[in-house]
């Protein structure tokens, strides 16, 4: 095979959709056009409980996520909203809300007038707002609240609560066609008209288009990726990409990232999460940080420099560089809610933590910094070289605490200025 024909290119080019701007305050957050690909997140919080939302809320921001969206499900938590924005606009917390609406949205944003008003935009599932003749009604009470206070919408429909009435009108019109579609793409027909149908009907109501975001939310890979293909076709509305109820750990994260990947690539996508279920007691973040870091190692975009780290083998038998690398992993995340403001250009820094001396010098050479640890057998010796070029070989047993102070003095050295510093 040639390298003529190989594709070389990096994804495509973004398809045409329209931009949504997502505000609070001084801060506005713009998903579609050709802006970046947006990353949000959710809470698990009751959200009647104000302080314990704010707080992971603030989490979730600090950990990178650009919108943060909340359940409201009931009076307490739909009166408790405006006070959660208070509390993080005390703290600083400028990012968006989003409130998460099913069954009763049309009540509380009614009921809670202070609710509607302080949250930045708004979730509706066309298959939860009501049944029968209630159905219409409700759904437009909820689009002419977001037309009254000027808030954009998500019409997110998932395939766990479709629309019943309109899933029985598509199987009715697939049992008149010759040769009739199977069951499976009945339902991705179903989903995709639930979405662009109400997104028209939202629009006819008022709503301009500019302030939709439509999603359809499924749970296989190969089902997002096909119901998201033609959806793209279909539409120039903003797309939210998640595979709903993606799982736990490795599972979650690993289906996650094959189903957006693929669509990302082909350039279909406005905005993401990453909808991974916590272990007992987990960190609610690591759903931003995998979000994070399949849209940086697609190359789409950049949050946090990134750390090399070779798997090791039979001549790593130490776990010292595997205690480095995860230390300069956790180092330089907790480092860029502060860096990325004085530090402009530090998310392209890429260090290398390698374990023996195969590849260690050459990777850590190809790395802004990085660092060749011995490996079993070897001298007990560590060299770093610094833009491709050996500056200092560390030994003993502060290599860690030395490895980082010198990162810390190429961070301000090659991505600071002298006032910043001076400040900071």
């Amino acid at each position: 095979m040639s390298f003529s024909s190989v594709v070389l290119s990096g994804p495509l080019a973004r398809r045409a959709s329209r931009s949504v701007k997502i505000a609070h305050g001084q801060r506005e957050v713009i998903v579609g056009g050709n802006s970046p690909i947006v990353v949000q997140s959710m809470t698990n919080t009751d959200t009647a409980d104000v302080f314990a939302t704010a707080i992971q809320i603030k989490e979730l921001a600090r950990a990178g996520s650009e919108l943060v969206r909340i359940t409201v499900n009931n009076a307490e938590s739909a009166a408790a909203v405006p006070f959660i924005r208070e509390q993080l606009d005390r703290m600083g917390i400028d990012v968006p809300l989003i409130g998460d609406f099913h069954y009763n949205g049309h009540t509380l944003l009614r009921d809670f007038p202070d609710c509607a008003n302080s949250l930045s935009k708004y979730r509706i599932n066309p298959g939860n707002v009501g049944q029968g003749a209630k159905r219409d009604t409700q759904f437009a009470q909820m689009i002419e609240i977001a037309c009254r206070y000027e808030k954009p919408v998500r019409i997110g429909v998932n395939w766990g609560s479709l629309d019943q009435a309109l899933l029985a009108r598509v199987m009715d019109e697939n049992a008149q066609r010759a040769n009739p579609w199977s069951s499976q793409t009945v339902m991705y027909e179903a989903l995709i008209v639930s979405a662009i149908e109400n997104a028209l009907r939202a629009e006819q109501l008022g709503l301009a288009g500019d302030k939709i975001v439509l999603s359809c939310k499924v749970s296989g890979v190969q089902d997002l990726i096909a119901v998201y293909r033609e959806l793209s076709r279909r539409c120039d509305y903003s797309l939210h990409l998640g595979l709903t109820e993606a799982g736990m750990g490795s599972k979650g994260i690993v289906a996650s990232t094959a189903a957006l990947s693929v669509l990302m690539q082909e350039g279909i996508g406005d905005t993401i999460r990453i909808s991974l279920t916590p272990e007992p007691g987990g960190d609610r973040c690591r759903e931003v940080v995998v979000a994070q870091e399949i849209l940086q190692t697609m190359g789409l975009r950049k949050f946090t420099p990134m750390v090399i780290a070779c798997p090791g083998c039979g001549r790593t038998t130490s776990t010292v560089f595997q205690e480095l690398a995860d230390n300069i992993q956790t180092y330089l995340r907790e480092q860029m809610p502060v860096w990325k403001e004085i530090f402009p250009g530090v998310e392209n820094m890429n260090v290398a933590v390698m374990g023996c001396i195969v590849n260690g010098p050459g990777e850590s050479k190809h790395a802004n910094i990085g660092i060749s640890l011995p490996g079993t057998g070897e001298s007990p010796a560590a060299p770093v070289f610094i833009d491709g070029v050996k500056a200092v070989t560390l030994r003993g047993e502060r290599i860690v605490e030395e490895f980082k102070t010198i990162v810390l003095d190429y961070v301000k050295s090659r991505y600071g200025s002298s006032s910043l510093i001076e400040r900071n």
